[in-house]
Order: C-alpha cells, then sequence, then structure tokens
C-alpha cells in the first residue's frame, strides 16, 4: 500500500537485511544495517516483534510486517514524494540520496535516484520479483566491483512514482544483490531536473 503525502512528510524507508537469533537487522533510508531486539528503536522506527524471517515494525503509529529480501517499504504514511501526473518532487534522505517508493510494470519497488546510471538498473531477485522474464532480454557484460558479469538489457513497460507514469523505459538486470532499483537516465531524462538544497524537482518533459 502507497499513500503520497506533500513533500516534508515524515517517512523512513525501511528494509529487514537479515535476523541474528530473535534480533533484527534493519536498513533505514538506506543508512548502515542496524541490529534491533524487540522493543528497541532506531531512526524513529521500532521493532515490535520478530518471528522466523520476518519481523514488525512501527513508526508514527503505522505498523508493517517486513520479511528479509524483500524490498524496502515507506513507513509513518508514505513516500516523500507529491506527485500531479506531470511533476514530481523528493526530498533528500538523512543518506544525502533521493529515494522514493514506486512501481516498475505495476509492482512495488523502492528507487534510489542515481544520475551516474545510464539506465533504470534492478537486480535479478526485484526483476523476478516484478514478473520480468529477464532472460528474454539482449545479453551484456557488465563491470562489478567483482570483476566482469553477465546482464541483461530490457525494456520495462512502465515506470511510476506518485501519479506520474513513463512507458516504455530501458533497463539492465544486474546479478549483483541491491537494496534498490537505481532510478537512473533512461528515465530521468524524460525530465527537466532542478535541485534546491534538499529538494528535487522534476517535471516531465512533452
Amino acid at each position: 500500500m502507497l499513500t503520497w503525502l506533500p513533500v516534508g512528510a515524515h517517512a523512513e524507508s525501511v528494509a529487514l537485511a537479515g535476523m541474528m537469533g530473535g534480533k533484527a537487522l534493519l536498513v533505514v533510508n538506506g543508512t548502515p544495517p542496524k541490529t534491533l531486539a524487540a522493543g528497541e528503536t532506531h531512526q524513529g522506527v521500532k521493532l515490535i516483534s520478530t518471528s522466523g524471517d520476518e519481523a514488525v515494525v512501527e513508526q508514527a503509529g503505522q505498523r508493517q510486517t517486513l520479511r528479509v529480501g524483500e524490498a524496502p517499504v515507506s513507513l509513518g504514511g508514505g513516500a516523500n514524494v507529491a506527485g500531479k501526473g506531470t511533476r514530481i518532487v523528493l526530498n533528500e534522505s538523512s543518506g544525502g540520496h533521493f529515494m522514493t517508493a514506486g512501481q516498475v510494470n505495476g509492482r512495488a519497488v523502492q528507487f534510489m535516484v542515481d544520475t551516474g546510471a545510464t539506465t533504470v538498473a534492478m537486480s535479478t531477485l526485484d526483476a523476478e520479483r516484478t514478473g520480468i522474464a529477464y532472460k528474454n532480454g539482449q545479453p551484456v557484460m557488465l563491470s562489478t566491483a567483482n570483476g566482469a558479469a553477465q546482464g541483461f538489457r530490457i525494456k520495462l513497460n512502465s515506470v511510476r512514482v506518485g501519479e506520474v507514469e513513463i512507458y516504455d523505459v530501458d533497463a539492465v538486470v544486474v546479478p549483483q544483490s541491491m537494496p534498490f532499483v537505481l532510478l537512473g537516465n533512461s528515465f530521468l531524462t524524460r525530465f527537466q531536473m532542478k535541485r534546491e538544497n534538499n529538494l528535487m524537482t522534476l517535471d516531465k518533459r512533452y
């Protein structure tokens, strides 16, 4: 469930990176993982309980069940984004990145804006979770921190942030795990981008 709030609304992006006994390893707003026991709080996110590979967290009165390996969710009402059909406004996170919840081919994902990425980039895990038959795409060799690896160049039917949706977006699926889908220039160049202080405004081009 994604709720779009006015810019400045308090929201946290939270992912469950793993479990350590009865403790949960949480990633909040892309910061390094933090180990929490039930009842403990990190950056406004409280761990309520854990069970197996799941954890229940709460922020601003909103509870959410997280599972290991799933995409981050937005708590506290929604993502740091206001969309009116042609404009996206993003708030800079505490880690200095611009992140937002969104959708790829109608499936929920968590994006991180990456102006240095040529295309939208996602892991094989996210591609499988969103139902993309990426192995039918064009094989490409990618340079990674661990050396050369094979990825796949694909075309996404749609990429949506807030009320703004872009169609036929080039993307690449990479073999390594990533906590976010990188929102690269195959999406960003469809917009006029402006950054002022901690706000990034994307106005759709026509």
